[in-house]
């Protein structure tokens, strides 16, 4: 008896630092991938991929891994970051985040010029530097530091590893690869940690979808060789244990050690909706991780996660309720928002109307790989509601503006105002799907002054409009899945964007948006 009581207490004094409520996945939720953690004390920092969307790689902040702010974008200006006419879904992939001798870098690759750079600051929630670049290939690069060496690991040709001067990022050994992976494809997501004198390389393998996967590999050496671990994957949802989760294509990792000694790991996953289809993108999740002295790491048990995870946590600490939405009374909008590629920031004014967002209309479209009059803040939730109240004015016959649903330049639905030959004003309901461009409806409007709101669940979007703000009148709604990944290829996910265009080049027309309201949950 005096045996047990000891080895319970031993328990209780390894474990007293958790706490017992758990948490529910995803913990941050929307296009929100390939996230990247790191530590300073009892702070923790989190990246994730941006795309074509400036500014680009939103910097959160937490406490407890589980509640996080967003607190930034590493990438604000565009000697940092140029997307000019890049495509959809190119742009900024995957980053990592690490913290070395109190400075904070940010390494990642911009598939659409420049390739593999890193960036670096004193402030995470303040401005980076200009990009470093590396002279090496691939994507999804890391950083490792170690006795005053720096590393840096891509997945050039499998996972290969080279010195760099942190400094100026010149290379001073050869890339080496090290590992190939497991056989899956795409090997890829490459960190290095150390841990009982051992170095484990983690990747993720089988591409971003379905079958996607986290791998795990260990060596003496930080060149390897590299031994598997036999009980690879160590996180997947492709076996039959996991496949009527609701999460599905986990994969792409990064390991976190908490100030409490706890183990931990954020990594991608979505969410399937109607049909299997999901539009809210890759989205950020949470697992707990035991590493035992010289043991492989074992995620939460078996290596798959619930929306529902029923374990220990570090000690929740509360955080201000997140607003969704804006009467535009700021001087600069908020972290939830963004531009499509490199905006002409001369577009855009917060001043020229107090209360009011105004967009003057530019000839690029919603359809064109550039840079429309558009920003946007992400879907976040499959049950959701968002509106906004607008006049249109200097318009003539081909402009437009209004609010879209936003995947790519190749898919989204438009609900806006426009100017006829005769001028009158209609509101319109159109959907773009790859090639075929369908106007659902069209009404003629007295007023200039519109409110405009759009619905979405699991399998639908459905759209309103109202006059007075009180009665709001149904047009049509259309299904999610033709804004879907599994629809149209692509790594980002939908946006509810205001935006405004025009067919004419010199148009001088422009959008005044007074408020903007974005509500999780079903419509009542």
């Amino acid at each position: 008896m005096k045996r047990i009581i000891i080895l319970l207490i031993s328990i209780v004094g390894c474990c007293h630092f958790l706490n017992a409520q758990g948490y529910k996945n995803p913990v941050i939720s929307g296009f929100h991938p390939d996230p990247s953690v790191c530590r300073v004390g009892d702070d923790y920092y989190l990246v994730t991929s941006s795309f074509e969307y400036f500014p680009g790689v939103p910097v959160f902040h937490s406490k407890d891994l589980i509640n996080w702010t967003k607190i930034g974008h590493c990438l604000t200006r565009a000697s940092q970051l140029k997307l000019d006419k890049c495509a959809p879904s190119a742009g900024i992939y995957a980053p990592t985040i690490r913290y070395h001798e109190g400075r904070f870098y940010m390494v990642t690759t911009n598939v659409s010029g420049g390739g593999n750079f890193y960036v670096h600051t004193d402030n995470p929630a303040g401005e980076w530097s200009e990009p470093v670049f590396v002279d090496q290939g691939g994507i999804d690069p890391s950083l490792y530091f170690e006795d005053g060496k720096s590393y840096f690991v891509s997945n050039q040709n499998g996972i290969t590893i080279c010195e760099i001067d942190i400094k100026t990022g010149k290379k001073l050994t050869k890339g080496q690869t090290v590992w190939n992976g497991t056989g899956g494809r795409y090997p890829e997501a490459p960190h290095i940690y150390k841990k009982d004198g051992l170095y484990y390389l983690l990747i993720s393998e089988g591409g971003t979808e379905y079958g996607h996967k986290i791998t795990i590999a260990r060596s003496r050496n930080i060149y390897g060789p590299y031994e598997s671990n036999p009980a690879n994957p160590i996180l997947t949802h492709i076996n039959e244990i996991a496949q009527s989760n609701p999460i599905q294509g986990t994969g792409h990792g990064d390991f976190i050690q908490a100030h409490d000694g706890s183990w931990w790991i954020v990594f991608l996953g979505f969410r399937p909706q109607s049909l299997l289809h999901h539009v809210l993108g890759r989205e950020t999740f949470l697992a707990p991780v035991r590493w035992d002295a010289n043991a492989w790491p074992v995620i939460n048990g078996n290596g798959t996660v619930n929306i529902d995870m029923n374990v220990p946590t570090l000690p929740v600490q509360a955080v201000k309720p997140h607003d969704y939405s804006t009467n535009f009374d700021e001087i600069k909008l908020g972290t939830d928002w963004n531009y499509l590629r490199n905006p002409f920031l001369q577009q855009y004014s917060l001043s020229e109307k107090k209360g009011s967002l105004r967009l003057k209309a530019t000839s690029v479209s919603l359809d064109d790989n550039d840079s429309p009059t558009f920003v946007g803040r992400r879907q976040e939730h499959i049950d959701f509601s968002a509106s906004t109240v607008m006049s249109l004015n200097n318009a003539k016959d081909g402009d437009e503006a209004g609010m879209t649903i936003y995947y790519s330049s190749q898919a989204h639905y438009d609900l806006f105002l426009k100017k006829t030959e005769k001028g009158k004003n209609k509101l319109v309901l159109r959907y773009k799907m790859g090639i075929l461009n369908h106007t659902a409806s069209e009404v003629e409007i007295p007023a200039d002054k519109i409110y405009l709101k759009v619905e979405g669940n699991k399998d639908f979007y459905s759209f309103y409009y109202s006059l007075d703000g009180k009665e709001f009148k149904f047009l049509d709604k259309i299904n999610i899945w033709y804004l879907s990944s599994e629809t149209n290829g692509g790594f980002t996910g939908v946006y509810v964007g205001l935006y405004a265009t025009s067919q004419n080049k010199n148009t001088k027309a422009f959008a005044d948006f007074d408020s903007f309201t974005y509500q999780p949950g079903k419509a009542e």
